[in-house]
């Protein structure tokens, strides 16, 4: 029926209905994800005894706000934590990010990035780019950094883990892939990583940063050891109705030490007004594992079709998800800017736009980014982006629900890729 709204070749309604052939086991193995995680939420509101009075908000110093309390609980119960800051003063994932890293690191300590160099927006922070100099970066504070690059398959070389471990006192994992070629990391490597650095250095303390990563399995890396995870409200967790916010969950101590960067210390999570965002939050939380749901089958879907077209997409369509994203090598910048600009008439909102690369703060390249989202650079939302480098990889993620979506893949490949010859 997409034909009856959009132009979409006889070529492309074909492929369409091939891949949602293939694609029919995998969605299903989605949908029981879904409802656990979907039940496992109703569990966590009830046992919180969360009530309309939750909804309200505060002003001013936001003492007393027993509605930012609660969610904190829910939030935490839902991810398998002691404790949980789920906040909309969080600014990005990148500023839950920080937040957690100066919460958790001292002068003299040692960051190490047991997963390779982190995502672009994180090397200012850290210090080992040109974007924070002069800032108040975590080397200008004394903090070392130290990395474990991965091996040439694109999983962590465990022996470098072991040995870099000893001398460190935070090791990082990023679960998803950022602007790398690999597949995000399952829960069973992340475990493994984990039980390396810890058997290594038993004080060391492991947080995951679990962007894309939220509720596509029915467990979080705290349920593998982590002490610590860290995350966006405008990605999975916030369910697309989240209007800004973040999160830091794991160990009680390390969450209450994070709460004093988040403020300031000596007033912890005691702060913070919450204005009329707390129903957004609370909605936005419980609709997660669906949205997250419909963000996968549009992964899975795109890489189904890209395959199709002898694309060579990561990961395949036949391949567990672990986050919510597709990669694909265009090869050329055009096709990468087409491909985008694809993506953008197919959203719902400033469909009539058309991106174009940027230099943007925090990275290292141009990039190009499509996001007609509701919400300002919501990637649970579908867009796509990359950094104008070759091989010139677009990272397609997000989805609020898989029909729409669909439509605009469809939209991005016929943009991108034109009429191939039928094979």
């Amino acid at each position: 029926m997409i034909e009856q709204f959009f132009e979409i070749s006889p070529f492309y309604q074909q492929l369409d209905k091939q891949a949602m052939e293939l694609c029919k086991p995998h969605f299903e193995a989605v949908d029981a994800i879904r409802d656990y995680n979907q039940v496992k939420m109703l569990k966590a509101f009830t046992d919180n005894r969360v009530a309309a009075t939750h909804m309200m908000g505060s002003t001013g110093y936001g003492y007393d706000d027993a509605g930012r309390d609660r969610l904190d609980e829910v939030f935490a119960q839902v991810v398998g934590a002691e404790d949980a800051l789920c906040r909309s003063h969080f600014l990005s994932g990148t500023h839950a990010l920080t937040v957690a890293l100066f919460g958790l690191l001292r002068a003299g300590d040692t960051l190490l990035a047991a997963t390779g160099r982190p995502y672009d927006t994180l090397e200012g922070v850290i210090g080992i780019g040109d974007a924070g100099k002069g800032f108040g970066t975590l080397a200008e504070y004394g903090v070392a950094y130290d990395e474990a690059p991965l091996k040439e398959d694109g999983m962590p070389d465990y022996q470098l883990i072991a040995q870099k471990a000893v001398g460190a006192t935070v090791c990082h994992i990023q679960r998803s892939r950022g602007y790398s070629s690999r597949c995000a990391f399952d829960l069973e490597t992340i475990g493994k990583v984990i039980a390396t650095a810890k058997q290594a250095n038993p004080d060391i303390v492991v947080m995951v940063d679990n962007c894309y990563g939220e509720f596509t399995q029915t467990a979080e890396p705290t349920s593998v050891g982590a002490d610590l995870i860290v995350g966006s409200l405008i990605k999975n967790a916030g369910g697309g109705i989240a209007p800004t916010g973040g999160y830091v969950a794991g160990r009680r101590d390390l969450v209450e030490k994070c709460a004093h960067r988040l403020t300031a210390p000596g007033t912890g999570r005691e702060l913070g007004c919450t204005l009329d965002s707390l129903r957004q939050l609370y909605l936005g939380l419980y609709y997660a594992p669906g949205v997250t749901a419909e963000a996968i089958k549009t992964s899975i879907y795109a890489s189904c079709l890209l395959e199709l077209l002898g694309k060579n997409p990561l990961p395949r369509y036949t391949e567990p998800r672990n986050d919510i994203i597709t990669s694909f090598e265009t090869g050329d910048p055009q096709a990468m800017v087409a491909f985008c600009q694809g993506i953008q008439a197919g959203s719902p909102v400033d469909s009539y736009v058309s991106p174009e690369p940027y230099a943007m703060p925090g990275y290292t390249s141009e990039v190009i980014m499509a996001a007609g989202a509701f919400t300002n650079g919501s990637s649970i939302e579908l867009s796509c982006d990359g950094p104008m480098r070759p091989p010139y990889t677009v990272y397609l993620q997000g989805g609020l629900n898989f029909a729409a979506s669909r439509a605009g893949i469809l939209t991005a490949v016929q943009r991108a890729f034109g009429q191939p010859d039928a094979q």
